[in-house]
């Protein structure tokens, strides 16, 4: 995700800054402090991000610019944000962006349950995922 690369650095920058903890930013979201500690993870397997709502309750809580905890091309340039599969200029309805934007974090978003069998295929024997490849049919 384009938008997201340095999500997690800038979030975690700007909660510093602002002297907020993990649950702090947690409760603006409305969210677990888990989440939060997961959205800030650097390792990319384990990141999540935030979903669009979620994001606005930071930087409307925050008075924080959208456009500072996401990886735009050009900085400044207001006229026009690109976002995956979409383009819209100020005039267009931001809402229906907005809600393409979340469908897209969504899809690409792994639930606790496939990261959870993710995190023990990772961990098991060569053996053993060779095996469970096998019965996949890979």
């Amino acid at each position: 995700m384009r938008y997201l690369q340095t999500f997690n650095r800038r979030l975690r920058q700007m909660r510093e800054a602002g002297h907020l903890s993990c649950q702090d930013v947690a409760e603006l979201c409305g969210v677990e402090e888990a989440q939060v500690i997961s959205w800030e993870a650097t390792d990319a397997r384990q990141r999540t991000y935030p979903d669009v709502s979620e994001l606005l309750d930071f930087c409307i809580k925050t008075e924080t610019p959208l456009e500072d905890l996401l990886d735009l091309a050009e900085p400044g340039n207001c006229g026009q944000l690109e976002l995956p599969g979409l383009a819209f200029s100020s005039s267009d309805d931001l809402s229906r962006a907005l809600k393409e934007l979340e469908q897209e974090i969504n899809r690409v978003q792994l639930s606790d349950e496939e990261a959870e069998l993710l995190r023990r295929f990772r961990k098991t024997t060569a053996e053993n995922r060779r095996m469970i490849l096998q019965i996949l049919g890979n």
